[in-house]
């Protein structure tokens, strides 16, 4: 099929085409000069700039592909989860369209996406494996048995990771978003310079509140800012503490489960740190590992359109009446200490 994916979850407009499972096309707008000022995302900037570019990236997005809006075959949209009225700018634009060319139309979940997207490189993964979600607002280990079949395996219990870099290069005065500006200070530094803590060791789960905690406190007891020279120590210490975890907790996750592939995928997955630290990992545990192009970490529209396509080759379609949703787990976790 060809199939037309829009994304607008958070702050990023996006439009990709797919046919068969090729990536045609993958245009973003990135808002990133529209929140910058204020170290994070705006809900309300995000929808009206949503508004501005949706119909620019969906143009691009055909252009690129060299296809029409007659040729396409099925429309796929992110309807969750993510901020609603970003969301709905998307979700409206996915129901005209489809309403219009009177083309089937599915509203696909979000994190299913990033997983997804390590299927649109080479190589792609087999199942089983175990997939670390992790971006500003997710942090969750799954077993992913196949395109619709999610056991979560452990979750963060407070801020996610991506989260806790954007709050450390807040309180750093480091610049938005955090985890770019901290990956790229960090290459600079000493990863053991400073003993920041990790948390829940013996958890499958995952918690960063007491890690931005850490770092408040210690400033506070400076008294001042971090000089220039101190900083590459800083942050690359606060980043080895989240990357110690991730890796981890990921790995005896797949362990655990009987699982000897790993995918890692989000926009945290685009750290170099991350993917160098896990590379490492998975040789020593024996294990396959896969993270897609840097490109297809951050939120985009590639991975919703591959996996609109498979939803839309099952059979599957959506109602014009389908609405956003803030929030939409893959999985429930079972109770500690149940199978």
């Amino acid at each position: 099929m060809l199939v037309l994916g829009i994304e607008s979850s958070c702050d990023e407009t996006a439009a990709a085409v797919v046919s068969d499972g090729k990536l045609l096309s993958n245009i973003i707008a990135s808002q990133i000069k529209d929140h910058s000022a204020y170290g994070g995302v705006v809900p309300e900037i995000a929808s009206r700039k949503h508004l501005e570019a949706i119909t620019y990236v969906i143009s691009r997005a055909l252009d690129q592909a060299q296809v029409t809006l007659g040729d396409l075959e099925g429309i796929a949209v992110t309807r969750g989860p993510g901020l609603i009225g970003s969301l709905l700018v998307g979700l409206s634009a996915a129901k005209a369209l489809a309403y219009g060319l009177n083309l089937p139309f599915v509203g696909v979940n979000h994190l299913e996406g990033h997983i997804m997207a390590s299927f649109l490189s080479e190589p792609r993964p087999q199942f089983p494996f175990a997939a670390l979600v992790v971006s500003g607002g997710h942090t969750n280990v799954y077993r992913v048995g196949n395109y619709h079949d999610f056991q979560l395996l452990g979750q963060t219990r407070d801020d996610a990771a991506g989260e806790a870099f954007d709050k450390a290069a807040k309180l750093l005065d480091l610049g938005y978003p955090g985890g770019v500006v901290i990956d790229k200070l960090a290459q600079k530094g000493n990863p053991s310079a400073y003993p920041f803590p990790r948390a829940m060791k013996d958890s499958p789960d995952f918690s960063f509140s007491g890690l931005k905690t850490s770092l408040l406190v210690m400033l506070k007891k400076r008294g001042k800012p971090f000089g220039e020279e101190e900083l590459p120590d800083v942050v690359a210490s606060y980043q080895e503490a989240i990357m110690d975890v991730l890796v981890e907790k990921t790995v005896r996750a797949a362990r655990e489960s009987g699982i000897t592939r790993i995918v890692v995928c989000g926009g945290v997955a685009a750290n170099s740190r991350l993917r160098r630290r896990f590379a490492e990992a998975a040789n020593q545990a024996g294990m396959a590992l896969f993270i897609p192009p840097m490109i297809l970490c951050t939120d985009n529209a590639a991975m919703i359109a591959a996996l609109g396509e498979i939803v839309l080759a099952n059979g599957r379609r959506d109602s014009l009446d389908l609405n956003a949703v803030s929030r939409w787990p893959l999985a429930v976790a079972p109770a500690r200490g149940e199978a």
